[in-house]
Parts: structure tokens; C-alpha cells; sequence
């Protein structure tokens, strides 16, 4: 898909990833990019910027929570209402803990959610559109995690696997009939996710991070390739591939690496 002149949603658009894919969106040529985070007045400040740096794009931020189907809902229908068309949904928003098996049913539920039912909710909201154009584009930010696994995070590694399920039913089931769907699974990037609010986390992932503006990038790319897996780190590929040839092997690597993150970082991230 050429993106020029498309009118695009994101989410988790205030910052990181998403704020990164706001404004290559508007410099590949976007005709509109609505905001959608859970903080407004950061998705305001982004959506300034945005016209600022380019002033034939026009931008609509607003306060949403994507694990909400009405908000979503909303959303979509106040920006289709302004700009005539959803063409491109990337349902961006994520959240992390980092928890195991203590892990409580409000914080699993938060956590599905957000990285599960957002996707699923952006689905609901625009697909009616699309299929009747008989086109669009789902973007979904989701992990290596959902390939791979996490170390240090059960609700993490469980919803980033369902979000990956998710998005292939997407393709398989609507692929025919003009809907493209990528999944955005970068290891670490150099977000509040991985440094944390200080900007001084440490952890295993930081060696190799990457700016969410090469995720960005990588993802207009992409897009442009129409590629289902979209991988700003190549190398995994590979681990993916050593995972399914054979399964016993990567867990047992997996325990490994495991002992040596707990050991030098411990099992935070």
C-alpha cells in the first residue's frame, strides 16, 4: 500500500512507537492521522507537532482506551465523520508487567485488554468500512514476544502470542477480499516500555535496541511490501525458525537465558 494521501488512526500515538509512526506516516504523505492515547494532553501536543512539521496533513488527537469497544468505536466513527475514511488502523497501544504466576485476574484482565482487545476492538470498529471499499490495512503493534516468548512476564508473553493469533484470522479470513494485515514485532526499542521512566532501566534487551523511529520506518516499509511480519530485528526470523524445528531445544535455550537474565539483571526487564 502507497500511504500517500491515506487517512490513518493510531494508537498508543503519544508516544514511543506510536508517536514515531505519527509523524512518518505524515512525512510518507498521510492526508490525515488521528491521535488516539490514553493521554490526551500528550496526544495533542504530538498532533501540533505533527501539523507544524507538515501542514498538508491534518491530525485529530483524543483521549482513548482501546480495551474499550465504545471508545474505539467512538473514535472511528468521529474521524471517518470528519475525513471521509479509515484506510489505515494501527492499533498500536500497549502496556507491560512484569509479574508471573502472582499476577492478579484485575491485572491479567487489564493487561488482555489492552494488548488483545484493543486489536480486536479496532477490528470491530472499521472493518464494516473496509470490506464495504473492499480494502484497508490493519497495523498491529505486537512483539517478538508473540513469536518468541518473555522472559520476566507471563501476561506479557500470553497476550502478545493471542494478539498474533489474532491478526492472522484477520488475514486468513478477510485477506481475500482486500484486507492487508502486518504485525510489528521489534524486540527492544528505546521506549518508556524498555528504559523505564528514568531512562535508566538495564536489562538483556538493551543491548541491540533500537529507536522507534527505525520501528517506524521498518514499518512504512512494510506496509509498502504488504508483509504480514514485519521485523525491524532480522535475527528473529531465525530464532522463530529454531523454535519450530524444534521446540524442546528452544526451551531448553530459553531456561538458559532465563538463568542468566535473573542472574545479571534479574527477572525484571
Amino acid at each position: 500500500m502507497e500511504v500517500r494521501g491515506k487517512c490513518v488512526v493510531v494508537t498508543g500515538g503519544a508516544n514511543g512507537i506510536g508517536r514515531a509512526l505519527c509523524d512518518a506516516f505524515a512525512r510518507g504523505g498521510a492526508r490525515a492521522i488521528g491521535i488516539a492515547d490514553i493521554d490526551p494532553s500528550t496526544a495533542a501536543s504530538v498532533a501540533a507537532a505533527v501539523q507544524a512539521k507538515y501542514p498538508a496533513c491534518q491530525t485529530l488527537p483524543r483521549r482513548v482506551d482501546v480495551s474499550s469497544e465504545a471508545a474505539v468505536q467512538a473514535f472511528a466513527d468521529e474521524f471517518t465523520g470528519r475525513f471521509g475514511q479509515i484506510d489505515v488502523f494501527c492499533s498500536n497501544a500497549g502496556i507491560m508487567m512484569r509479574k508471573g504466576i502472582e499476577t492478579t485476574d484485575v491485572e491479567w484482565l487489564r493487561m488482555w485488554g489492552v494488548n488483545v482487545m484493543g486489536h480486536v476492538n479496532a477490528a470491530k470498529a472499521v472493518l464494516p468500512q473496509m470490506l464495504a471499499r473492499g480494502s484497508g490495512y490493519f497495523v498491529n503493534t505486537v512483539s517478538a514476544a508473540g513469536l518468541l516468548s518473555q522472559i520476566g512476564s507471563a501476561s506479557y508473553a500470553t497476550t502478545k502470542h493471542a494478539a498474533i493469533g489474532f491478526a492472522e484470522w484477520l488475514s486468513i479470513t478477510y485477506g481475500d477480499r482486500g484486507i492487508r494485515v502486518s504485525c510489528v514485532c521489534p524486540q527492544g526499542v528505546q521506549t518508556r516500555m524498555l528504559l523505564g521512566e528514568d531512562g535508566a532501566r538495564k536489562g538483556f534487551l538493551q543491548e541491540g535496541s533500537v529507536t522507534p523511529e527505525f520501528v517506524a520506518e521498518k514499518t512504512l516499509e512494510g506496509i509498502a511490501n504488504e508483509q504480514f511480519l514485519i521485523l525491524p530485528h532480522e535475527e528473529v526470523l531465525e530464532y522463530y525458525r529454531r523454535k519450530g524445528k524444534d521446540y524442546d531445544r528452544w526451551l531448553r535455550g530459553m531456561r538458559r537465558l532465563q538463568e542468566q537474565v535473573s542472574q545479571q539483571f534479574g527477572l525484571g526487564i
